[in-house]
């Protein structure tokens, strides 16, 4: 079972936001905070009392993230691998058992995502733990909504320098466990995310 003070947080910003027009999508604001920092202080509301520190991960505009009061990583592998290499920076310099990844464009994700996806390591073979949520009348896999182990270091290395950068054939290679937020009572745009800025404006409305 996972201790209080066990998880570090991620917040991933460090793609291209191409769909956005190529703006730094963690800083486009949501109801007036900026995206990355909407995420990150959700993190920091994780009931549970499961997490421990935080940090970003961000290829661009570095101070503007530092001014967010967290450390901040850019990518160890160059050209913007997508959200693995988010995975990879994360396991690199966490420092607590385990790594909760979330995206920056997701601003409604669940305030107990950490304690939910931790009961999954209540089984001690589980090695990861990825949010499902339904979308089109299924449960859909989230796969940016991780908790791991860090020991999984090695096996992401290994995998992204051979070229691996698709989420789901990474955690195909290890015990994975889907947990869903399907409950009565979850909020049904919780894993929305925002790719376009329409999109961004809409979820405001929601």
């Amino acid at each position: 079972m996972i201790e209080p003070n066990q998880i570090t947080g991620i917040v991933l910003a460090g793609g291209r936001g191409s769909r956005m027009g190529g703006t730094d999508k963690g800083l486009q604001n949501f109801n007036g905070t900026p995206l990355a920092l909407h995420a990150l202080l959700r993190l920091q509301m994780q009931d549970g009392g499961l997490m421990g520190d935080q940090m970003i991960n961000a290829n661009r505009n570095l101070a503007a993230y530092e001014a967010f009061g967290v450390p901040v990583w850019p990518d160890s592998i160059s050209d913007f691998p997508g959200p693995l290499g988010g995975f990879l920076t994360g396991l690199e310099r966490c420092e607590t058992p385990y790594l909760l990844t979330v995206p920056c464009d997701v601003p409604r994700f669940p305030l107990d995502l950490a304690r939910r996806l931790a009961a999954a390591f209540d089984d001690p073979a589980t090695e990861i733990a990825m949010a499902s949520a339904p979308e089109d009348g299924a449960l859909r896999t989230q796969p940016v909504f991780c908790l791991m182990r860090i020991d999984l270091l090695e096996s992401l290395t290994h995998f992204t320098q051979a070229g691996g950068r698709k989420i789901d054939a990474w955690t195909a290679q290890h015990r994975a466990v889907e947990v869903p937020f399907d409950l009565p009572g979850d909020d049904p745009h919780a894993f929305r995310n925002a790719n376009t800025l329409a999109e961004l404006h809409a979820l405001e409305k929601t």
